[in-house]
């Protein structure tokens, strides 16, 4: 059976803030290429982050099902989706929605490594995921990763700490002068 050349999906390119999908909506499914996006539940108190989708999740796949989607979709980081997609037979449809099925207990993990522990541990399994060649790309080393990182606000809701907690935490990780700055044999061991 042949399949789809997911090569050949377009391409859709976005910028930190801008949505992929908004609840309610009914296109997809996208497959995440680059970049970091969040999936908030939305609420009568706004947006609650439930989770992460990192280079090469699926996201929209609720469209599958022919469901409107139960999420927003942002992007943290410049993000490249691929999509929307239409899977050529069943066979197909049913190995996406497994595909995303089977990511879904890693992606509750590094949720739960970026909402448990200290606030150094925390921003540490971030910086750790942004620091991905396939998150932010070759950032330059610790100096390069801080100057491509989101906003403080931004780093502080996805920790679920006070930015000014987040800041000081981050100048203890990252600090501003390369030669204090850990790197990423520090990144690693702060959590």
């Amino acid at each position: 059976m042949a399949s789809s050349d997911l090569t050949q999906a377009p391409v859709v390119v976005l910028a930190p803030q801008q949505t992929v999908f908004e609840v309610g909506g009914r296109g997809g499914p996208w497959r995440v290429e680059r970049g970091l996006v969040r999936l908030d539940r939305i609420g009568r108190d706004g947006p609650l982050l439930v989770m992460l989708a990192e280079p090469g999740d699926w996201l929209g796949l609720d469209a599958l099902a022919g469901q409107t989607h139960g999420w927003r979709a942002t992007a943290i980081t410049p993000v490249t989706v691929r999509g929307p997609l239409q899977p050529v037979h069943d066979g197909e449809r049913a190995r996406w929605l497994t595909e995303a099925l089977l990511q879904q207990p890693e992606r509750a993990h590094a949720m739960a490594l970026l909402r448990t522990g200290s606030v150094r541990q925390r921003l540490a399994s971030l910086l750790r995921l942004l620091a991905r060649p396939d998150v932010l790309g070759d950032a330059g080393g610790p100096a390069g990763l801080r100057g491509r990182l989101p906003p403080l606000r931004v780093l502080a809701e996805l920790v679920d700490a006070k930015h000014e907690t987040v800041c000081r935490v981050l100048g203890e990780l990252l600090p501003r002068e390369p030669q204090t700055a850990p790197g990423a044999a520090g990144l690693l061991a702060a959590a």
